[in-house]
């Protein structure tokens, strides 16, 4: 049996403006509490993780603690979470939360943005697979 490991190499955090760019113009996005998140699949097979978080949220000590947190959170959950996906958490201002609260949020956030990204693939997977000529019945 292979043994979990708890890291949270360089190789899992998203970095740069163009990797960031690609999860926003993905435009799939979910929100819970102070979370706003995007998510986007990537043919890695591991998740990536990336943090945006303004200076409206605090003093730089407050934003580094929230930081700090999240990125605990995803280093824990990250055998549990769907995998080849980047997620970018946006941060709105608030008090800071405890990590087991930043867990959840996490977590639920990640699981309603997988199911988004599977609705997506059906949708395209049965857009594909229509006879030519058929159009979709609007709603």
């Amino acid at each position: 049996m292979v043994e979990k490991r708890y890291t949270f190499p360089p190789t899992r955090r998203l970095g740069g403006k163009v990797a960031f760019s690609r999860v926003f113009d993905a435009k799939v996005r979910e929100s819970r509490g102070p979370l706003m998140a995007y998510a986007r699949p990537n043919d890695l097979g591991h998740a990536r993780f990336g943090i945006t978080i303004s200076r409206k949220v605090g003093t730089a000590a407050r934003r580094n603690r929230i930081k700090r947190l999240l990125r605990e959170s995803f280093r824990l959950l990250q055998h549990d979470l769907p995998r080849g996906y980047d997620l970018v958490i946006v941060v709105r201002p608030h008090e800071p939360l405890l990590l087991a609260d930043y867990q959840r949020l996490v977590s639920a956030i990640f699981v309603k943005l997988h199911r988004r990204w599977d609705e997506r693939g059906q949708m395209e997977d049965e857009e594909t697979n229509r006879p030519h000529g058929d159009t979709p019945l609007s709603s």
